[in-house]
């Protein structure tokens, strides 16, 4: 097979008009092609035609032929295709490992802890979940009552429950990890397979929406369920039990004990209580750089007219957009998790603290984009030195936002904000959030260098994208559970400091979102698969 890239046809082109211009590429007849698979699509907008770009892979009649003559006589853009499937047990050599006697526990049913469950679960190993808050169909009636009225349940809220925090964003599916093994593609393919779009296979950017996510979580849990697994939820891991720097069990909800000798810690970015618990047990971890700042609103159609020009089609996606600026104190400025339709919503998961995320649904059909605009924070900026400096420093910013919008959701517009006075009403649009919000002074809620440098950024950005920066823009805030503020260790066989603990995902710091932690979760399974034969009942359980 043949894989073209950089397929660029004007919008809404048919597959037969993509065909005629891959065949013009390749220098052959649109007969010669007996088969054409779209790859990847995006849509360009840099310049007054919009085109429709693709990656695609071709089959052809002379094929072997086609072959021999481009390794002589290259093509722009035109290589031999070779398909690169996910093979969990390549990495392994069967008969020649024990047996694991005790079964694994997986701690958190987010992306991390679901695929690596599911990966050990389809394989014989009868993996246990436990997550401390409910199934995701409970879980969202707990949000919902959340929105309406502030009363929050700190196990069952934006932040905890089934699907981890992912559930109530964009599902957005896309990393930057470079993936030469299919983890990303099986991803994809499963989440697929449990009801996503199948847009989501080609699509440049691919998001699963907020409301598919809830469907695609059921169908996932029974699958795991049916493959020998086990969830339990409203279960927290409370404690360790280590013996000679190994680990002989863990303890939960503080009274049970379970035995296993192999624990995966897809805890998420959000444990506070867990990470402090592990500090405390002599778990080895460091803090991380994150960054800060808050949820910025504009009116789609402004960042469509922008994207697409004054004409766009309203057939078109809503439009996105990722915006970056460098500030004279050298923080960097940029846009995170931007949400095209969507909602800002409140992701608080504790009492008298705030925070805010975005959220959209499949069709992306709100009347605003946002996203959070954020400023890079680093160890350095921590009063406190010790590896929890990070967590201590978020929580601080966000009992300063729940004091400024005393509990709801503090809003501001950016004029009002670069004038340090609270705002009291809307300019040319309205806020599209869910939950109680406010008007406030934000002010004072960053460091100053942040606040300053976030001011700085968005000018920056204004000066490029027309109208970013303008004075009705709204701001939410805070935005600061942008990725977990620690990093616990780990080795090359993904081991922490105690033998059988593995920390995962993003969580403990080595993931950045949906596709990136569920392929570290991937990772994690394929480690311990790589040590020891699945869990057999005969062992006693």
């Amino acid at each position: 097979m043949i894989k073209v890239d950089q397929v660029k046809v004007p919008v809404f082109t048919s597959r037969e008009g993509i065909i005629r211009k891959a065949a013009k590429m390749i220098q052959e007849k649109p007969g010669n092609i007996t088969h054409m698979e779209i790859l990847r699509h995006s849509i360009d907008a840099r310049k007054k035609e919009l085109m429709d770009v693709y990656q695609i892979v071709l089959s052809l009649s002379n094929e072997e032929r086609f072959l021999e003559k481009i390794k002589t006589r290259p093509i722009a853009n035109v290589t031999e295709y070779k398909e690169v499937k996910y093979n969990f047990y390549s990495r392994r050599e069967e008969g020649t490992l024990p047996v694991m006697e005790k079964r694994p526990v997986i701690v958190g049913a987010g992306p991390a802890g679901y695929f690596c469950g599911l990966m050990l679960s389809k394989h014989g190993y009868r993996p246990i979940i436990i997550e401390r808050g409910k199934p995701v169909e409970e879980r969202k009636e707990d949000v919902d009552a959340f929105w309406k009225t502030g009363a929050l349940k700190p196990q069952s809220n934006v932040q905890f429950g089934e699907g981890g925090a992912g559930a109530f964003s964009d599902g957005k599916l896309n990393t930057l990890v470079k993936d030469k093994e299919g983890r990303s593609r099986k991803v994809l393919q499963t989440f697929v397979e449990y009801g996503a779009d199948e847009r989501i296979l080609t699509d440049q950017k691919p998001h699963v929406g907020t409301d598919y996510l809830y469907r695609v979580l059921q169908k996932m849990r029974q699958d795991f369920l049916a493959a020998g697994g086990e969830i339990r939820f409203e279960t927290v891991l409370t404690g360790l039990e280590v013996k000679n720097s190994e680990l002989t069990g863990i303890v939960v909800n503080d009274v049970e004990r379970i035995d296993t000798d192999v624990c995966v810690l897809a805890i998420g970015h959000s444990a506070r209580d867990t990470f402090t618990m592990l500090y405390k047990d002599g778990v080895a971890m460091e803090p991380k750089s994150f960054a800060v700042g808050f949820r910025v609103e504009h009116p789609q159609d402004m960042v469509n007219r922008l994207q697409y020009g004054a004409d766009y089609e309203k057939e078109l996606p809503a439009a996105a957009y990722k915006v970056t600026a460098k500030t004279t104190s050298g923080r960097g400025v940029y846009s995170f998790c931007m949400c095209p339709g969507g909602y800002v919503v409140n992701a608080s998961s504790e009492p008298e603290k705030l925070a805010v995320n975005g959220m959209s649904y499949f069709a992306r059909d709100g009347k605003n984009a946002n996203s959070a605009m954020i400023v890079a924070v680093t160890p350095e900026d921590y009063p406190d030195k010790t590896p929890l400096g990070g967590v201590h420093f978020q929580q601080e910013l966000e009992k300063k936002a729940y004091a400024c919008g005393k509990g709801a959701i503090p809003q501001q517009l950016f004029g009002d904000f670069e004038e340090n006075k609270k705002s009291t009403a809307y300019g040319a649009f309205e806020s599209e959030t869910k939950g109680v919000h406010t008007f406030a002074n934000l002010r004072g809620i960053l460091p100053k260098q942040a606040e300053e440098a976030f001011m700085e950024g968005m000018h920056s950005i204004g000066r490029k994208v027309k109208g970013f920066d303008r004075a009705d823009a709204i701001l939410s805030g805070i935005e600061s559970r942008t990725s977990s503020p620690v990093r616990i260790m780990r080795n090359e066989e993904m081991e922490s400091n105690i033998k059988g603990l593995y920390p995962c995902g993003e969580g403990a710091g080595y993931a950045g979102g949906i596709m990136s932690a569920a392929m570290d979760g991937m990772k994690i399974a394929e480690q311990i698969a790589a040590r020891y034969l699945p869990w057999n009942e005969n062992n006693g359980d």
